[in-house]
């Protein structure tokens, strides 16, 4: 099997790169490195350049006949910077989007794997949600994947592309073999965060202390990076057992988490009994686009993927931690 992975030289798409590697699977990535790093595309076979260059993609096709699925992880993701840059978001997320598909439906393949998001969902009264449950996103940012969804489930039903909408929730960890891991130095997100202070001996503020959880809060689904790619192989592996090419539906939609929710507190508190020393802890009020946040129910991905977490947030947090030692070393080039 060869597939094409669209932002392969990401934090996540990097690591479904090396899942792949590790499984047999040969991926061509496809990568413009915004936020990408070329480190992370040694050895493997690169094109540099943007999901919406049709002829770039017409090129990879020709060179790469005998792709059979793409694997579309690029996108801007930082939710506060997309209330700042609406504009910008619905363009690389939404518009480059539609281009690529279009460029890889003209190319024959039918096979998509889409990265979606948790952040689309509307929180439960228990903040726990199935692939059934409410919609409410509350970003630019988590707005461009619902739109997304709807258009990859338009394009399915009109042509012979079948769609697999995969909702990441909070991906942590690294590589366990530390190939790649997240490569950006100011991080955004809360274990990220809370490393950078570490690190610095800076204090961490958690954002957002008054939300309706257990401790006040926010609570989110961590989900292991390395899971995470297992998950992605999986869904090729049993893609067209999901999505039969004769089947009744072109468009299925599967969350990828742990099925458990940690709150701020808890992961400021994993992340003491991990790194082994205490870490300076502040308050103040949520950033623009935050939500309480949520969890999920995890039986679909079981039953339609074979799949299941393996790793904990404290190993998610080890193995983040073992990656900031050496990410500078490794994250050499300009």
């Amino acid at each position: 099997m060869k597939v094409l992975v669209a932002g392969g030289a990401g934090f996540i798409g990097s690591t479904i790169v090396s899942a792949c590697l590790d499984d047999g699977i040969v991926p061509v990535v496809l990568d413009n490195l915004c936020t990408g790093r070329i480190e992370f595309t040694r050895d493997r076979i690169f094109y540099q350049g943007d999901i919406a260059d049709g002829a770039l993609v017409d090129r990879i096709f020709a060179e790469h006949p005998d792709i059979d699925a793409v694997v579309h992880a690029a996108a801007l993701i930082v939710v506060p910077e997309s209330v700042e840059q609406p504009l910008r978001y619905y363009r690389e997320n939404v518009a480059k989007s539609v281009d690529l598909v279009e460029h890889v439906v003209r190319n024959g393949c039918r096979r998509l794997l889409f990265s979606s998001s948790a952040a689309i969902y509307r929180p439960s009264d228990d903040f726990s949600v199935d692939e059934t449950s409410g919609l409410d996103p509350l970003s630019p940012y988590a707005r461009t994947k619902a739109m997304m969804e709807s258009i990859l489930a338009d394009a399915a039903a009109a042509t012979d592309l079948r769609v697999l909408s995969l909702r990441y929730f909070n991906p942590i960890g690294a590589d366990p073999e530390l190939r790649t891991g997240l490569q950006l130095r100011q991080p955004s997100h809360a274990l990220g965060k809370i490393i950078t202070a570490y690190e610095n001996d800076e204090e961490f503020l958690i954002t957002g202390v008054d939300w309706p959880t257990r401790d006040g809060s926010g609570i989110r689904d961590y989900i292991h990076v390395w899971d995470l790619a297992r998950a992605h192989v999986q869904a090729l592996r049993r893609f067209d057992a999901v999505l039969p090419a004769d089947g009744a539906h072109s468009h299925e939609v599967i969350n990828l988490g742990t099925g458990d929710g940690t709150t701020v507190r808890e992961l400021v508190a994993a992340f003491q009994s991990v790194a082994g020393r205490p870490l300076r802890v502040g308050e103040t009020g949520p950033r623009p686009g935050d939500s309480a946040g949520t969890y999920t129910r995890i039986d679909k991905a079981g039953r339609l993927l074979d799949w299941k977490p393996e790793f904990t947030v404290a190993e998610g947090i080890r193995h983040s931690l073992q990656w900031a030692e050496i990410r500078d070393t490794r994250l050499t080039a300009s």
